[in-house]
């Protein structure tokens, strides 16, 4: 945080300590914060850098010590503003290629929106007690018939 403490960011590159939930099959990176103890973990995938290589993975990098900043300087993360004025000068994007196919489609019948989903969530098992974020139209699931 801004307040002068010292804070240290810790690197984690071993997938099997700092991703034990199945992101590993989705995530190339994850930035995580403890408010508690106020640190920083970046989280990495090497099966995302196997799939798309240095320059893709590299730019992950970027995009999580982004999110690593935003943790430090105001608490929380996300893809806004403080996120996006970083994109240029990093090299980055604001969401990062997707590695692997989903299982699953959230598919909104207003206006056509798809929203990857990769494990049977309340979401894909009852789309009709959900509507779309953009619009709040209904939706329906489509499932990945490549799986």
């Amino acid at each position: 945080m801004a307040n002068g403490t010292s804070h240290s960011i810790h690197y984690g590159l071993d997938p099997e300590s700092h991703f034990p939930s199945k992101c590993t099959l989705r995530r190339a990176g994850v930035t995580k914060y403890n408010p508690t103890t106020e640190a920083i973990t970046i989280a990495l995938t090497w099966t995302a850098d196997e799939k798309h290589g240095w320059e893709q993975f590299s730019a992950t990098v970027r995009h999580e010590l982004i999110h690593a900043w935003q943790y430090h300087e105001f608490g929380e993360a996300d893809h806004d503003a403080t996120f996006d004025r970083w994109t240029d000068a990093l090299d980055t994007t604001q969401h990062c290629e997707r590695f692997t196919t989903p299982k699953w489609w959230l598919v909104c019948e207003d206006c056509g929106g798809r929203i990857a989903r990769y494990r049977r969530s309340k979401t894909v098992r009852n789309p009709e007690q959900y509507s779309c974020s953009n619009c709040s139209g209904s939706l329906h699931v489509e499932k990945d018939d490549s799986h």
